[in-house]
């Protein structure tokens, strides 16, 4: 009983669709369920799946990252011109990539934490000004050719493998990124981004920097972008339309995978499990023929729906007076219901305190 009411809780509910598309999608073509297939198409989720990881982040600390996708292109768009055929520069290029990043989540965070300009504004600005210097670089065109060395990295693998006889770099490296984010979501870090979506000012009264954390967590969000754009530069070329929407799909992934807008609430696997459900989604609407110009529209009517479902099912809970729980090791927590200020917890507090004394 207890398994079926967690494949109808938002957080179970992903999975669940996920097997129903990929078995609708075997029916459809069968030869999808060859193991090859399946590793291409890990591989075609990854960068979507990773974006989602940091975009993950950035919302159960109840804020949005929009200049994901902007970031993306910006950083695909350095690969191509700065690598060039030399692959000497392949490595201090990924090392401006990953400062880049960095500095773009660094920007994003403070203005949002110390100006208190709400995310929403700041990654939109930020979007534009990325977007802005991409079309003026490139003058809208396609352009810059990286060493086959660095596209190597998203569309190259381990071949000769006994079942599935490829494995590409980017199911390994989603693998790795998400590993990491769960361990994150272990850690003081974690915890206290949930604390902070779910009440801020409990979390600032318990010691913690709460402008800090939050700060962290674009960071993070555009580190996930940047591992993005590495990949895409293998197998989706070099050009400014690269990336674009990426930030929606993402929250798409995030919000379908049952972590809550405005924070508190959100598994990260689950949030990957969306990222997966919107590919076989998609490819599945390809198969039935259904134009990809209505891709949007799917998206839109997606987060409705799935803000809606989650809505009402933590409603409902709210009625039945379901025993609180604190947020746990990578799972979805349940906010103390009807207490505002609960989440500052003893636990929280000592976190919150041994941060201050670190720094």
């Amino acid at each position: 009983m207890r398994f079926l009411k967690t494949l109808v809780s938002p957080r179970g509910a992903v999975f669940l669709l996920l097997v129903i598309l990929l078995i609708a999608i075997m029916v459809l073509n069968p030869n999808f369920a060859d193991p090859g297939q399946i590793m291409r198409y890990i591989q075609r989720v990854a960068p979507v799946a990773i974006v989602a990881i940091g975009q993950y982040f950035v919302i159960i600390a109840g804020e949005f990252d929009l200049s994901q996708g902007s970031l993306i292109t910006a950083q695909v768009i350095v690969a191509g011109n700065l690598v060039g055929q030399d692959d000497s520069r392949t490595v201090p290029v990924l090392c401006l990539m990953i400062v880049l990043g960095l500095f773009i989540g660094l920007v994003n965070g403070l203005l949002t934490t110390l100006l208190k300009v709400p995310s929403f504004i700041v990654t939109l600005g930020m979007m534009l000004a990325l977007l802005g210097l991409v079309l003026w670089w490139t003058g809208g065109a396609a352009t810059g050719n990286p060493a086959d060395s660095f596209r190597q990295i998203g569309r190259g693998g381990i071949r000769d493998i006994p079942v599935i006889e490829f494995l590409p770099w980017s199911v390994l490296i989603l693998a790795v990124w998400l590993a990491l984010g769960i361990w994150v979501t272990k850690r003081p870090l974690g915890k206290l981004l949930i604390a902070i979506g779910d009440n801020a000012r409990a979390t600032r009264y318990s010691g913690a920097r709460d402008w800090w954390v939050t700060t962290q967590a674009f960071m993070i969000s555009s580190l996930s972008a940047t591992v993005s754009a590495v990949l895409l530069v293998g197998y989706a070329g070099v050009h400014p339309s690269v990336g674009r929407g990426y930030e929606f799909v993402a929250i798409t992934a995030v919000v379908l995978g049952g972590v809550v807008l405005g924070g508190g609430r959100g598994w990260i696997v689950a949030a990957v499990a969306g990222a997966f459900v919107l590919e076989a989604l998609f490819l599945l609407l390809n198969i039935a023929g259904v134009p990809s110009s209505l891709r949007d529209a799917v998206q839109g009517v997606i987060i409705i729906a799935a803000v809606a479902y989650s809505g009402l099912v933590f409603r409902s809970r709210r009625r039945g007076g379901a025993p609180p729980t604190s947020p746990s090791l990578g799972k979805e927590p349940d906010a103390p219901d009807g207490a505002e200020e609960s989440s500052a917890t003893p636990a929280l507090a000592g976190e919150g305190a041994a941060q201050n004394d670190r720094s």
